[in-house]
């Protein structure tokens, strides 16, 4: 099954290409259909599990391979590299995945610069878009991010309890990430800050 969606022509990392991107986009859609409930528990920890089978979709089906690090979880930067750079990867062959519900924010525990891409997804659990989806990536976002894209974003948590941790903000997103779409579905609009299906209640 192929993604019901628009590709576009934008600069890409090099070696990357729409077929491989359309591939994982199937794979994230079909890899997680089952594992929606988790979103209604944890919205926080379904985004994590989109950029981690996202991660694993282009390292199937790219040039990019996922950086492999047993000793360590979740603590380097890029999630993939391009195949046969060194490693460390230089920022101009690094792919960091991020994954989001969000129309235009991105967070990120760094302030690397490197490519980016991000994952837009919506959880469409009546299926009103396709038979069959229960998971939906709307809008695939490629860009190279400097390091002063990125704002800090101190933790708000205290000894009181309550609040996030600290973090790095893509500063004036929409600004950043217009025209850097390489795929979007039409079907998909923006309702009260929210991506909801077009033709949805």
């Amino acid at each position: 099954m192929t993604p019901s969606g628009d590709f576009h022509d934008i600069e890409l990392p090099q070696g990357l290409t729409k077929a491989a991107i359309r591939k994982a986009i199937d794979y994230v859609e079909r890899e997680l259909a089952e594992l929606t409930e988790i979103y209604f528990e944890q919205a926080n920890l379904f985004s994590g599990l989109v950029s981690v089978f996202a991660t694993k979709g282009l390292d199937r089906t790219s040039i990019y391979e996922k950086r492999r690090h047993s000793d360590l979880a979740q603590t380097r930067f890029p999630d993939l590299r391009r195949r046969g750079s060194p490693d460390p990867p230089p920022a101009e062959h690094s792919l960091e995945c991020k994954a989001s519900k969000r129309p235009w924010a991105v967070q990120s525990h760094y302030d690397h610069p490197g490519w980016y891409i991000v994952w837009r997804y919506l959880v469409d659990d009546t299926q009103t878009l396709e038979p069959g989806k229960s998971l939906i990536i709307w809008r695939v976002d490629v860009a190279y991010i400097n390091r002063d894209d990125w704002k800090y974003e101190k933790s708000t948590a205290s000894s009181e309890g309550g609040g996030r941790t600290e973090t790095f903000g893509l500063k004036r997103p929409a600004t950043k990430l217009r025209g850097k779409a390489v795929y979007t579905r039409s079907d998909v609009v923006i309702s009260k800050g929210k991506a909801v299906p077009a033709n949805g209640d």
